[in-house]
């Protein structure tokens, strides 16, 4: 998965086009890499699911 790919499903988060992305257990590092660097990183929420899968979810307050 590029950063570019990475970017458009976050700016898709938080413009509400998606609710919640599931990432693989594969992608995670490559899917997080870009998330921290962004800065709008405190407004996405990881859930951890069975398997080492991740979802991702906007929030609209940041995460202190």
């Amino acid at each position: 998965m590029t950063s570019e790919e990475v970017n458009a499903i976050l700016d898709q988060l938080k413009k509400g086009e998606l609710t919640e992305y599931h990432v693989k257990k594969e992608e995670f590092l490559s899917f997080r890499q870009v998330l921290v660097s962004r800065e709008d990183f405190k407004h996405f929420r990881g859930i951890a699911q069975r398997g080492g899968e991740v979802l991702y979810q906007y929030i609209e307050t940041a995460r202190s």
